[in-house]
């Protein structure tokens, strides 16, 4: 199989609410963020950027903002009864899942990630146009951190 197959003929994907791609799995469970969303974020609950960025982040040894919580196997700060309460202003990392280069082949789609997300293999197809789209975007967001 190669290995961008789930690239090439596109998914099916449809968010479930469970709330489990909110919970950390360790190498996973950080949530990264660029400047952008911690502005967004902190513009929706109502503080100024580094408020936010002291309440709700750490600061990684290279220099990178994420989520205070995930790092220590917990959910998502923002989680409240398998929603996220600030989904409206939610990071680009969040917006971009499922569709993120490290699971867009066979193996860690069909394994790794509909082992926990519900949504996998569920709902609207989302064509190959579509799924380069979000990936750009992810790219694109990754570039800003």
């Amino acid at each position: 199989m190669k290995e961008f197959e789930v690239l090439e003929k596109g998914v099916r994907f449809s968010c479930q609410g469970s709330g489990k791609c909110c919970l950390s799995r360790g190498e996973y469970g950080y949530v990264y963020l660029t400047l952008k969303d911690r502005k967004r974020m902190a513009l929706f609950l109502g503080l100024k950027t580094p408020q936010f960025t002291k309440q709700f982040c750490y600061k990684s040894d290279d220099g990178l903002f994420y989520l205070k919580g995930l790092d220590k196997n917990e959910a998502c700060v923002f989680l409240q009864s398998k929603k996220c309460s600030i989904y409206e202003a939610r990071p680009s990392q969040c917006r971009t899942w499922p569709f993120w280069p490290e699971v867009m082949n066979p193996k860690a789609w069909s394994e790794e990630v509909a082992s926990f997300c519900p949504g996998i293999n569920k709902g609207r197809y989302h064509s190959p146009r579509e799924i380069k789209e979000v990936l750009a975007n992810q790219k694109r967001s990754e570039n800003q951190l």
